[in-house]
């Protein structure tokens, strides 16, 4: 996605902007593809979020600042599942903002099924989706280095 030089764009329309380029998906079709092993879901919250609201089990944990290196098939970063560009991801951040600015950047990389989640976290946990505390799902991935 590429933003005009001539004026500054503002935060709404950006967002307006990579959201038209992501198929966007709600939380039964996150959980049912991921379910089906046809999607990596990725938790990019904070540690605090994910302290006071728990986890998705199963949901590789990449904290924002590290989602780029983690996920690149090409990079020396990456974790093992990021086996390939037509990997279909979907990026999970509180409440679906953050989350679709992160799959456009991912989309960048070359990764062309990456989306996110519509509502994010919150919108996963009032579907009565699986939540874990962290301590229970300390199994999962997380992007430190």
């Amino acid at each position: 996605m590429a933003v005009s030089a001539e004026r500054p764009v503002g935060i709404d329309e950006l967002l307006e902007r990579v959201r038209a380029d992501l198929d966007r998906v709600e939380a039964a079709d996150a959980h049912d593809a991921a379910q089906a092993s046809e999607a990596l879901l990725v938790d990019i919250r904070y540690a605090a979020l994910r302290d006071r609201d728990g986890l998705i089990p199963g949901a590789l944990v990449i904290e924002r600042n590290e989602l780029e290196w983690r996920l690149d098939p090409q990079g020396s970063h990456r974790t093992p599942e990021a086996t390939s560009h037509d990997l279909r991801i979907v990026v999970i951040c509180n409440e679906g903002y953050a989350s679709s600015l992160a799959a456009a950047s991912l989309r960048q990389l070359g990764l062309r099924r990456a989306t996110d989640l519509v509502g994010g976290f919150q919108a996963w946990r009032a579907a009565g989706f699986p939540v874990t505390s962290q301590l229970l799902g300390s199994g999962n991935l997380t992007g430190s280095s």
